[in-house]
């Protein structure tokens, strides 16, 4: 019989390793954001990992320079302005109110500057001047800016400004800002280089990036942090580790402190409980497939895209690799890279990731006469069984 004491000792140990264990595998299924409105995606499959309200448009006050900036940077791209280009600020730039980097009516700045302090101390000044250089006049701006949400698929946001300063109607979701935040991360990475700048001087005033990931939590590097009284503190964050990328959106906190502790709790789910597993590369033979007149009675059959998913860590082994042909037995001749079906990656009857699958060779068509003797040789066969 187990004595009292060792009982206690037991018990004690069996609540110790369900609290440790318990809380790494499950808490998730329980937990819900302190956040009004939230999303965690994985960046390479865009797969929402976490979601609460997140289709529900909310003021985004300076997460709405994520935009702004994504503008700036394939205007650099299409070679309509550089880097080194100097941009007039005009008296609308200057009487910006709210965080600025202290622009002066008249001034000259260069457009990389202007950039940078978009990014780094979420420049509202900064915006209408480059708003203004870029299309005239900040309305202008601001259609293009709606354009392109539509464009890259975003349903729930529409802007009436260039910096996210309060006005009706000015509005983005969770998911809009997700899509954004990963669109311009994936198509122009050199918003992270910005982005996770620490400081920027201009006119010898020297500010500090507000983003509190960035030194604190590991591989941390962006995205915008944003408040106002009616959006409340926001944030679009970003960290990579292992290859692995994640981004975070908490809108409507708060405080400070819960904004932070909002996005690390998203983050610190992601990496913990998620990994990128590497299925199949390009080329790799999965199949064969039947030829019928050819050299060879079959041809291998090849996946045409390398395919790697996502899934829950504990989940690999769940995994199941489904190969669906459209047709069974082809006739020669064959060319290489002949359409032969698809491969799915499925998990619980979901597919993760799926790729065509083809011929990996050439097969000639064999002559008339070898044709004629592989048939006798089939008859003959057939009925010696």
């Amino acid at each position: 019989m187990i004595s009292s004491k060792y009982f206690k000792c037991f018990t004690g140990m069996i609540i110790l390793v369900v609290l440790i264990f318990g809380f790494n595998l499950n808490s998730f299924s329980q937990f819900e954001s302190k956040a009004g409105s939230a999303i965690l995606l994985e960046s390479s499959t865009g797969k929402v990992l976490y979601e609460k309200n997140a289709d529900i448009p909310l003021p985004p006050a300076s997460i709405t320079k994520v935009m702004t900036l994504l503008i700036g940077l394939e205007a650099l791209d299409q070679g309509t302005v550089k880097w080194d280009d100097l941009v007039t600020v005009s008296e609308k730039a200057w009487r910006m109110e709210g965080s600025k980097m202290f622009l002066h009516v008249g001034d000259k700045v260069k457009f990389g500057d202007i950039m940078t302090g978009i990014s780094v101390v979420s420049a509202n000044d900064g915006c209408v001047a480059l708003a203004e250089h870029l299309f005239g006049s900040e309305d202008a701006f601001v259609q293009v800016m709606n354009q392109r949400a539509r464009e890259i698929g975003m349903t729930n946001s529409t802007f009436k400004n260039s910096s996210g300063m309060p006005s009706e109607g000015h509005v983005m979701s969770a998911r809009d800002i997700a899509i954004l935040a990963n669109y311009v991360i994936q198509n122009h990475p050199r918003i992270l280089e910005l982005e996770s700048q620490r400081e920027f001087t201009y006119n010898n005033i020297r500010q500090f990036n507000r983003n509190p990931l960035l030194g604190a939590f590991e591989g941390a590097d962006g995205l915008k942090t944003g408040w106002t009284n009616e959006a409340g503190y926001c944030l679009v964050g970003t960290a990579e580790q292992d290859g692995i990328r994640m981004i975070s959106v908490v809108l409507n906190t708060q405080n400070e402190r819960e904004r932070a502790d909002a996005s690390q709790e998203l983050l610190t789910y992601g990496f913990r409980n998620f990994k990128i597993v590497d299925i199949m590369t390009s080329g790799e033979i999965v199949e064969v497939v039947n030829v019928k007149n050819g050299p060879e009675q079959t041809v291998p059959v090849k996946v045409d895209n390398s395919i790697s998913v996502l899934v829950p860590i504990t989940r690999e082994k769940d995994l199941q690799i489904v190969i669906t042909k459209d047709i069974d037995t082809i006739n020669a001749p064959v060319l290489k890279d002949t359409r032969i079906g698809k491969l799915e990656i499925q998990l619980d009857d979901e597919v993760l990731a799926s790729s065509e699958i083809s011929t990996s060779e050439d097969v000639p068509r064999i002559g008339f006469f070898r044709i004629i003797g592989r048939g006798i040789s089939n008859f003959f066969r057939f009925f010696s069984k």
